[in-house]
């Protein structure tokens, strides 16, 4: 049975009208994650030596056992956001005499092939070879190795059970700041009670029946529930009654209006986009990783100038480079109405910088690290509405890849935060914020990078209607080929 189930997934991929442009583009992200898992590599042979040369008063084996459980809490709110369950076309074959376990196994089975679960092992990997070459004890490093693997493949289970529960998410995200905050003014060190758990797993190799009893319990959970969940009725969306919302303030924006209107609902009524205004949110705590590191401030500005970026380009990063996907269930209906696509534009533009202005209000205490940090906040505000909001909106004339908006009552479903296009398209946005401050920075001094950065934001600023006209063209080139795409995914 699982033969045929592949044999449908690769009969649905190569009759894909996208075949082609898909078939380049997974060659191309296999060369990501092939680079991507080099890097895993390289820590995992070079985590020991650095804590070794960084704490050498420590063993660098109690090191990472003291701070695992920063990664676990930090990896599942990872995957909740980024990680996208395996999806089958379920509708067809709930129809069919195949028994629902061989689906579901199908289905959990398919995501231990997932990108999240290599990451663990090609770090743990090469750090428990290098431990056994450092003398340690064979069965010890060995129960480590395969105890820690386990429990990381039991969030992937977990994930199924939480991802569509945002209260989870929310709880597991508190107890994560809280426990970093805690630990960094010596309230209470997490890291010491759970140093001394997997310091004493560590010596005792029989514990490895835990992660392995873990393991099979999350699997078990995941089973029931989804065989639970796994019917026609509940693949069918219910009509629930909509609350209405007073936005009669936005009419102010004259013909946007109507636009900025239908994407607040869309937020505050769906899961998807909820999820992902969540994810952007995220990010206002991005740069901290810069300023309490030796690559901040101190070691690199350009780096930090370039995570100040993010700190106020949140929204833009997940919600608008989505666009027009977030309309892709009516884009037919939308593109068959009497409006102007650069009306269309406009609003999602006001949409972003709005955001980007309520991010930089909310990263306010930056200033609490000083002028130069607080500066590149600045700066970023700038950056993201003058220039990034540009580019985000031609990333979108790549993006032809359909959203459900509210699928929170499936079991099965693709709720990825992010997708892989995404994250490519973004790449050359992420860079440029580092040359436009780091070329004056470095010929100059600092305030010639912010003044530099702010100068060509204001120039984009200005020229808005020049720019959203040029993007407009493209994107009406391209609108058939849009919605022939949405049309075959719907």
């Amino acid at each position: 049975m699982f033969k045929k189930f592949i044999a449908l997934e690769w009969k649905k991929f190569i009759r894909s009208a996208n075949f082609q442009k898909s078939l380049a583009f997974k060659i191309f992200i296999g060369i990501g994650i092939f680079i991507l898992l080099l890097y895993a590599l390289g820590i995992g042979v070079g985590l020991f030596f650095l804590l070794k040369e960084q704490i050498p008063e420590k063993d660098p084996w109690q090191v990472v056992n003291t701070f695992i459980v920063f990664w676990f809490l930090g990896e599942l709110i990872f995957r909740y956001l980024v990680q996208k369950m395996p999806v089958l076309t379920i509708k067809p074959l709930l129809i069919l005499p195949i028994a629902k376990k061989k689906v579901i196994k199908y289905g959990l089975g398919k995501s231990l092939l997932s990108i999240f679960n290599f990451i663990p092992l090609f770090i743990l990997m090469p750090f428990s070879a290098v431990l056994l070459f450092q003398g340690y004890s064979p069965i010890n490093v060995i129960s480590w190795f395969f105890g820690i693997l386990f429990l990381s493949y039991t969030l992937n289970f977990i994930t199924f059970l939480v991802n569509k529960n945002e209260t989870f998410f929310y709880s597991i995200l508190i107890i994560l700041a809280s426990l970093i905050g805690l630990e960094y003014f010596d309230i209470f060190k997490i890291s010491t009670i759970a140093g001394t758990a997997f310091n004493y797993f560590t010596n005792h190799a029989y514990l490895i029946i835990v992660p392995i009893i873990t393991l099979a319990t999350s699997y078990i959970l995941s089973f029931k529930h989804l065989k639970k969940n796994l019917n026609l009725d509940n693949l069918i969306t219910k009509q629930k009654e909509v609350k209405t919302t007073d936005l009669t303030w936005l009419n102010r924006f004259g013909e946007v209006a109507p636009f900025l209107k239908n994407d607040i609902k869309l937020i505050w009524r769906n899961a998807r986009p909820r999820k992902t205004v969540l994810s952007g949110f995220v990010f206002l705590f991005y740069a901290l990783i810069f300023i309490y590191s030796k690559s901040g401030f101190n070691g690199s500005p350009y780096m930090l100038a370039f995570a100040m970026m993010f700190v106020t380009g949140g929204f833009a990063m997940t919600f608008g480079q989505l666009v027009p996907s977030w309309d892709s269930e009516y884009y037919q209906l939308l593109m068959s109405q009497n409006i102007k696509y650069k009306t269309y534009l406009d609003s999602k533009w006001y949409l972003m910088v709005v955001a980007v202005v309520v991010s930089f209000i909310l990263a306010t205490p930056y200033i609490y690290f000083g002028w130069k940090v607080y500066s590149l906040l600045i700066a970023g505000l700038f950056f993201n509405a003058g220039i990034n909001s540009y580019l985000v909106l031609l990333g979108g004339v790549l993006n032809r890849m359909p959203i459900k908006l509210n699928e929170k009552a499936k079991a099965f479903g693709n709720t990825q935060g992010f997708n892989m296009t995404q994250m490519l398209i973004a790449i050359p946005k992420m860079f440029l914020p580092i040359l436009l401050f780091g070329i004056p920075y470095k010929l100059i001094n600092h305030n010639a990078g912010i003044i530099t950065v702010i100068g060509f934001s204001l120039i984009g600023i200005l020229l808005k209607n020049f720019f959203l006209t040029k993007i407009e063209k493209i994107y009406q080139k391209t609108k058939y080929k849009t919605i022939a795409a949405y049309s075959e995914n719907n």
